[in-house]
């Protein structure tokens, strides 16, 4: 499966943003699809996840309460809602497809900037 992540952007402190990310092929709903981020210098970093079927999510404490994960099968999209945003929220987002518990399949990555 191929994913093009879009919807990255600058946006004041405060803000909100909405991520997209697009998969290729008709097995979309076979994916547990998780978000992921890296901000300069760091180490990549999981964000959330969510079910094949989109009734359940994941989050880390950091964006718990500020972010929410999303899918429509139908349109073989993820979406990562961001809320809230703060200046630590920079980072690149990447959305990932994980079969058999491993996320094997990635997207390019959209940046995000957070403004103070």
């Amino acid at each position: 499966v191929q994913l093009q992540a879009s919807g990255g952007g600058l946006v004041q402190a405060g803000g909100s943003l909405r991520l997209s990310c697009v998969a290729s092929g008709r097995t979309f709903s076979s994916y547990l699809m998780g978000w992921f981020r890296q901000a300069p210098g760091k180490e990549r970093e999981f964000v959330g996840f969510i079910s094949r079927s989109g009734d359940s999510t994941y989050y880390v404490d950091s964006v718990r309460g500020r972010f929410t994960i999303s899918r429509d099968n139908a349109k073989n999209t993820v979406y990562l809602q961001m809320n809230s945003l703060k200046p630590e929220d920079t980072a690149v987002y990447y959305c990932a497809a994980n079969s058999a518990s491993v996320y094997s399949y990635w997207g390019q990555g959209t940046q995000v900037t957070v403004s103070s």
